[in-house]
Order: C-alpha cells, then structure tokens, then sequence
C-alpha cells in the first residue's frame, strides 16, 4: 500500500473520502509531501484553509505505510494546537473502520503497534528537541508560533535534526503573519533551495462562506485580514481607524443626564490610570444594533496630585443612581473599589485582561464603528484618541490597538469595555467593566466630563 491509497481510505466529518474532497491544489501538495523529489515543503495557506486537517491526514498516512519502526514529530504553535492534530488524526480512525485496530491514539502520540512507527506532538514551548532523529517532521502554523527565543531553539533543533537522515522528509504548513516573524525568513530560503518546494496560496479556499469573508473583513484591521484571508506576509501596523468613519460616528448632539425611558440596559467601562494614564469612564446603552454614548468622565492626574479614589467611587455611586449598572472589574488593580461599591449594591464581576479579551475589545470597537453602529458625543479628547489609534500584532499574532508615543488610549478603553458589553450580550443585561491601567501605580487627578466638571 503506497500512502496516497491512506489517503483514498480517510474520511472526513461529513462522510466523504479526503481523496475525494479535496482541491486539485490539496491533493498536489499532499502527494509531493509524501512522494515528491524534493525532501522539504514550505507551504502557505489562509485561515480555514484545512491546513491541520490536511497534514494531520499526511502524517497518518506516512504512519500507516511504514513497515518498520518510523519516528516521526509534529510540531505545534502549542498545546492546544497539538491537541487539535491528535483529533483529527483520531477523526480519521475513528471515521475508517479498517484502521481502528491499526493505530492508537494517546495524549501526545500516535502509534501503530504492528510497525512500531510513532508520531509525537511537541508544542513550541517543549524545553529543547536537540536529540531528535525524525524520520519526518510535521510542523504546524509556524509563522504563529512565538517569536521567543524558546521557540526559535526548537524550530532549528528540529529542523536542523532533519540532515542527521539521508531519507528524512519535512513539510511546513502556515497561514501567512507579520514578515518580522522567523517564519518569514525560513520562507525566503525555501524559495530559494533546490532542496525545497514551496507552494503559496493567495486568497481564502473557495468553501468559505462570503458573507462571513465580510464579516471577518469588517472586524479585522486591513492588514490582519490580508495576513489571515489573503494570506499576504504583511506588517500589521498603522491607523487602527479610517478618519472619515471615526467623524460618521461623531453624531449626537451631547451627553446625556439621566438614563431613557424605555431603555432596557445601560453598561459603563472604567480605566483605571496612574499617574502617567488618566482614568476614564463611559456610559451608554443599546438601541436596536446600535450603541450610544451617554456620559464620559476623566481624571487626569499627576505624581504631586494624585486621583482620590474615594472621589472616583462617590461618581460611580451618583453614575449608578442615574444609569443603574453592574461592575465588571479587572481584579488587578480594582478589586479594592469593587468591593466598596459591592457594600453599597452595586453588583460586582471580574474581568481579566488577555491578549485573546484584548483582541476581542479591539475587532468590537473595531467592527461597530465601520458598520455604523457606535454612536458618540464630542466628549474631551475622543476623538484624538480615536484617531490616535495604531494597529499592533504581537509575535504569536495576536493583535489589538494601542496608543501611538506620546499619545493616550483611556478613554477608547473605558468605551470599548462598554460597547462591547453591550453588542455581546442582550441588550436587558447591565455591566459595568473596570480596567487596570498600563503601568502598576495610583491613579490622579480631578474629574471631567464631557469638558465640564460635575453632572
């Protein structure tokens, strides 16, 4: 049995054979892995390009035709991406009846025990790989692994391990990320390397649905989108927001006083700052798909004057009184005031900031301004920070907005935290959010709201 006889036998989720499935351009790439005169392949996908799916089905069959004892290794961005290639390789056996007896699915291997050959998972933060001797190596997103000195030890461990066997075979299969990423440079010398055969694929796979191409278009940045659905090797940097759709959203008259009859939940977002950030507050609520700006406050400070917290909650206590919400803190830096405001009934939740809920603040911000649905007033100092706004991406590819030097970004902050609020859950419930500032400290300075002090 040659392996692309495996791969006429596996069988995907919705029944069919892979073999059968696939595009003329996934069974070329499949087949020049398994088969090919070049012993490296360098290849690119967009996101949903079934790129785990595709290599999870190589490696098994590499598995399956051996006759002898084979090592092979998978190499993963992390643990959960090392898991999803052990479900899809468990899917495959599980789906194709003649192999359940043949191959065994553990927490980090696959084996076939009448060979002895075996693939192990190892997440880009395993401690070292210096005494590998693979017969194949499988490695998975690399342009998202970290950019870390960790990571880059074992991608040329592992890598480099690879010359120790005359017959040994590699396969890299990414979506495309920042060209500042080491990904990149491996690429440019797979393009180049009559050892390598490199196959790039521009554009998102043609089973993707369009209108969810446009929703994703719409909530991502320009230069992420292109990175994940074009798959373009771009730098996701610049202005976070177009000028003319941050001056669509300026459209209301001015803040409000009191909370609408007839409305059903209002949110506010808290930023604590220090001394070197100010704090910043914004109310609103949710009309249909569209959320309004009602009051804005900050609290600039200084290391000479700093903020009197007791003055920020005595405005949280009248917001409430007017507003009626809940608080959602980051419990960092203001669980003390949550529990304050918890003793005078102003219910109180955490909420933690992460690289994965600061990218999800970012495309909510992001996604409701360029469809229209955030509404604002020309509170002090917003519409500077709006469009002081950069794109950033770290290493792994994550990404988010940050202030550009100089600048600030309290205010989007405390009005992301609330928008969002708002569009992910129905619009009866009430949250307050609390976020930490950048930088451990006290924060400082008196109370503006929309460019006057008071209510």
């Amino acid at each position: 049995m040659q392996a692309r006889d495996v791969l006429g036998l596996l069988r995907l989720e919705n029944g069919r054979r892979w073999l059968d499935a696939a595009e003329d351009w996934q069974r070329g790439d499949a087949l020049a892995v398994l088969e090919g005169e070049r012993p490296y392949s360098f290849l690119t996908r967009s996101r949903g390009g079934s790129k785990t799916t595709d290599l999870a089905a190589c490696a098994l069959s590499e598995l399956l035709v051996a006759d002898a004892p084979l090592r092979c290794y998978w190499l993963a961005a992390d643990s959960d991406q090392g898991a999803l290639a052990l479900d899809c390789i468990a899917g495959f056996v599980g789906r194709t009846p003649t192999l359940l007896d043949r191959v065994e699915v553990q927490s980090r291997r696959v084996v076939v025990p009448a060979t002895g050959a075996m693939l192990e998972v190892l997440p880009a933060d395993t401690p070292g790989a210096w005494g590998l001797t693979p017969h194949r190596l499988f490695v998975d997103e690399l342009g998202n692994w970290s950019d870390g000195a960790a990571a880059r030890r074992l991608w040329e461990a592992a890598s480099s391990a690879v010359a120790k066997r005359p017959d040994s075979r590699m396969v890299v299969l990414t979506t495309a990320g920042s060209p500042d990423h080491f990904a990149f440079k491996v690429l440019e010398h797979a393009r180049s390397s009559q050892m390598w055969r490199t196959s790039e694929r521009a554009g998102p796979p043609p089973w993707l649905d369009s209108d969810r191409l446009s929703e994703q278009r719409a909530r991502l940045p320009q230069a992420v989108y292109a990175q994940l659905f074009e798959n373009e090797w771009v730098v996701a940097e610049g202005s976070f927001l177009d000028p003319a759709v941050i001056d669509a959203a300026f459209v209301l008259d001015g803040p409000a006083l009191d909370r609408k009859g007839g409305v059903g939940g209002y949110v506010a977002g808290l930023d604590l700052g220090t001394v070197n950030d100010r704090t910043a507050f914004a109310v609103g609520h949710r009309e249909g798909d569209v959320v309004l700006l009602d009051r804005m406050a900050t609290w600039q400070g200084s290391r000479r004057r700093p903020v009197d917290f007791a003055e920020v909650e005595t405005f949280i206590v009248e917001a409430h009184r007017r507003f009626h919400f809940k608080l959602r803190l980051d419990p960092w830096q203001g669980l003390d005031l949550a529990q304050r405001l918890r003793a005078k009934s102003i219910m109180a939740e955490e909420f933690t900031f992460s690289p994965a809920s600061k990218q999800r603040l970012a495309a909510t911000l992001l996604s409701a301004i360029n469809a229209g649905k955030l509404r604002l007033y020309e509170a002090e100092g917003l519409r500077d920070e709006l469009l002081g706004l950069r794109v950033v991406q770290s290493t792994s590819g994550s990404w988010g907005f940050d202030h550009k030097t100089g600048g600030h970004d309290d205010r989007v902050v405390a009005l992301a935290l609330m928008a969002t609020a708002l569009l992910e859950r129905p619009s009866g419930e009430i949250t307050l959010h609390v976020a930490r500032g950048r930088i451990p400290g006290v924060a400082s300075g008196r109370a503006q709201i929309g460019g006057r002090r008071g209510w």
